[in-house]
């Protein structure tokens, strides 16, 4: 039974839209205006250390108690939000869970010789010159395959950002490539969550939403390889004299078989035969481990006394292995466990937040004002495209960015009698791959902390994921592929 008699709540796929007839608009932008206003001012006027190393946590902290104040002078209690927060947390368990294994993942494979492998047989195969274009390919056909762009990125993203730094390639560059790749696979993959959730959230069937969102997807794919071919005709890197040299490095200072692959293709073969991510990872860990005795005694040896110390501290603290070449030792360190907590604390900091707001009502006041903007089929389509991007920075989590407007747009695009893949097309056109360019989203933040490269050094790269919704939006304005109801 609700506190409020004017509070009321839609069910959906396990998420809860709360609705709050106390709440203006004024006052449900007011936590967002605030939040906006102090990141802004930590990421440019000081170095992101405004209230020290955890500030963007402690400003998402902060706004959810504006939020929270603004909820109380509304006639909400504390316990709808508290309910609204522990439910956030909730969704994120298994999330911060992968978190953890990917930092694992990260320091046992460094270890175990594995991602030196991959950097040493990269570097021979991969030519600087086609590098970007070549990460986005492998990128999306990995994330097709397992449905993931989390895994892409946990797999062949850390992999293909160590070639490419070792090549000289800017980091941001490479991270925008293996994002962009990620998340296209990600889109069209049936193994996706979100491309399944989107067609539920519309009204529509997996199959008709995928073949209908490949109209805007496959142009912004184009134009994406495109845009990275002409920046690898356009940059300088180490070149082949180099590379030699990094090669000769890695090879003294592991040992490098081929062997070492196995680690990757089991964990990416589990991925594909459906087993859950946690154990996919899991098992990866303990391999990487195995492999690490096998193949890597003289690493662990220099690591510590105990070469059961070296795996568990890669598992769960720092690892460097220090090597005669700067960048390589930059390239080899990995922060386990340990090294995720930053984004663990983020990524809570931030649910707290969005669960606030959504406890007091004013996710569903601002879509629904959003919603007053749509009086054409155009504005229809901005409309809920402008609030799927809000709702990545403002609840933190591109789910709820999926499942809100899906559900407060869908009568809309009935009433404007167009078929439902319209809306199931945009939700993911403008929610799934926005998520990933807020530094405080769910998204933002795990792609961040597992390719070692910060947001603001990446977004402008990932072409493919802020080019998505201006292309929905250029079809929705010269109406193409705009598909009417069909009327029984």
């Amino acid at each position: 039974m609700q506190d409020n008699k004017n509070l009321s709540e839609i069910e959906i796929e396990n998420q809860k839209i709360i609705q709050n007839k106390d709440l203006n608009i004024f006052e449900a932008l007011i936590p967002v205006v605030l939040l906006m206003g102090m990141l802004a001012y930590n990421i440019f006027f000081a170095d992101g250390e405004l209230l020290g190393a955890y500030s963007n946590q402690y400003i998402l902290l902060t706004g959810g108690v504006i939020a929270a104040i603004v909820g109380f002078l509304n006639k909400v209690s504390l316990r709808i939000m508290l309910n609204e927060v522990v439910e956030n947390l909730k969704s994120v368990m298994v999330p911060i869970l992968i978190l953890f294994l990917v930092g694992a993942l990260a320091g046992t494979w460094l270890v175990s010789g594995v991602i030196p492998a991959m950097v040493y047989y990269g570097l021979q195969v991969l030519n600087p010159t086609i590098f970007l274009p070549a990460s986005v390919v492998i990128a999306a056909i990995i994330s097709i395959a397992t449905g993931s762009s989390w895994t892409t990125s946990a797999t062949v993203g850390i992999a293909l950002v160590g070639i490419g730094s070792a090549l000289g390639i800017p980091s941001g560059m490479i991270a925008g490539a293996v994002i962009s790749g990620a998340y296209f696979g990600d889109k069209m993959s049936p193994l996706s969550d979100t491309t399944n959730l989107a067609p539920a959230m519309a009204g529509t069937d997996l199959f008709t939403h995928i073949k209908y969102m490949a109209f805007t997807t496959v142009p912004t794919i184009i134009i994406t390889l495109i845009v990275f071919s002409i920046i690898s005709l356009n940059i300088s890197t180490t070149g082949t004299a180099d590379v030699s040299g990094l090669l000769n490095t890695i090879k003294n200072t592991f040992h490098i078989t081929p062997y070492l692959f196995i680690v990757p293709l089991v964990v990416i073969a589990l991925i594909l035969l459906k087993t859950k991510p946690l154990i996919a990872l899991g098992v990866g860990v303990i391999l990487a481990a195995i492999f690490a005795f096998i193949f890597q005694n003289d690493v662990l040896s220099n690591l510590s006394s105990s070469n059961i110390n070296a795996i568990i501290n890669a598992i769960f603290v720092d690892t460097e292995i220090v090597t005669d070449n700067e960048k390589l030792n930059e390239l080899f360190s990995a922060g386990g466990m340990k090294g995720m907590l930053w984004t663990i604390f983020l990524i809570c900091c931030a649910m707290v937040f969005g669960g606030v707001m959504d406890g007091i009502g004013a996710l569903a006041k601002i879509t629904k004002e959003l919603l007053k903007m749509a009086t054409s089929i155009f504005g229809l389509f901005f409309s809920t495209a402008m609030s799927c991007i809000g709702l990545n920075a403002i609840a933190s989590d591109q789910y709820l960015a999926i499942v809100i407007p899906g559900k407060m747009f869908k009568n809309a695009f009935e009433d404007k009698e167009l078929a439902p893949e319209n809306l199931s097309r945009t939700l993911e056109d403008s929610g799934t791959v926005t998520s990933v360019l807020i530094p405080w989203n769910t998204c933002g933040a795990y792609q961040s902390s597992v390719l070692g490269v910060g947001v603001a050094e990446y977004a402008i790269f990932a072409v493919f994921n802020w080019l998505s919704p201006i292309m929905t939006l250029i079809f929705a304005a010269f109406q193409i592929k705009i598909k009417q109801l069909v009327k029984k």
